[in-house]
């Protein structure tokens, strides 16, 4: 397959990078900088320069033509205000999808957040809580889309330890932590999984091989 990952430059984004090239995938990860491209060349990825707060949808769809599938992994990360709140994480999120449409990729998968269902409790840190809605908003635009075949993924609190290889993925899983190395080997195998399109799933830590978690989400699916 060829997958184009917005974000490739995160910390999810280069494990995800990793284990698709490992397995012979083509992957491309878009970034803003070009001083990021050594670590995606590293990762054996295809580095590409484009800004997803200022490229039109034409300028990204020629970035995705022939691509299999794409991943939406940006974010404006810690230390970004409000502002960017909305144009990345829920601009830059609906730019993504528009050409993902326009470039005929149907296959589409979203890194969300938890706590994205409910309006933020009272006294949630105000940047924090613009975030939350930014990320319900753009989950609520990729619902609506009939022309892809989209999956949001929800981890939980994100952890720099080693990856089990085992976890815990359902409609509601409950608050724990997940590790990012587990977060992207379940990213690898949804894109390998039809039977979770249109599915909004919540990823912890746990018990469950990653390819058994995600067949046993399809299969209650299909039940």
């Amino acid at each position: 397959m060829r997958i184009v990952i917005a974000g490739g430059h995160g910390q999810i984004a280069l494990r995800l990078e990793r284990l698709l090239a490992g397995r012979g995938d083509e992957v491309a990860g878009i970034v803003r900088r070009p001083e990021q491209a050594g670590d995606l060349l590293a990762a054996g990825a295809e580095p590409v320069v484009c800004d997803l707060e200022s490229a039109s949808v034409e300028d990204v769809a020629r970035h995705m033509a022939g691509a299999d599938a794409a991943v939406f992994a940006a974010g404006a990360g810690p230390g970004s205000g409000i502002e960017r709140k909305e144009t990345v994480d829920r601009g830059a999120t609906r730019l993504f999808a528009d050409a993902a449409e326009a470039a005929g990729v149907r296959r589409f998968l979203v890194i969300s957040s938890m706590g994205t269902d409910r309006e933020p409790p009272e006294g949630t840190d105000p940047v924090f809580a613009a975030y939350l809605r930014a990320k319900a908003a753009a989950d609520a635009d990729i619902r609506s889309r009939a022309g892809l075949d989209w999956t949001i993924l929800r981890p939980g609190r994100l952890t720099d330890d080693p990856g089990t290889g085992r976890v815990t993925l359902a409609d509601a899983t409950g608050r724990s932590a997940v590790s990012r190395d587990d977060v992207a080997a379940t990213l690898l195998a949804l894109l390998d999984e039809p039977g979770t399109v249109g599915r909004t799933l919540e990823l912890i830590g746990g018990d469950v091989p990653v390819v058994d978690a995600v067949r046993a989400v399809t299969a209650a699916q299909r039940g």
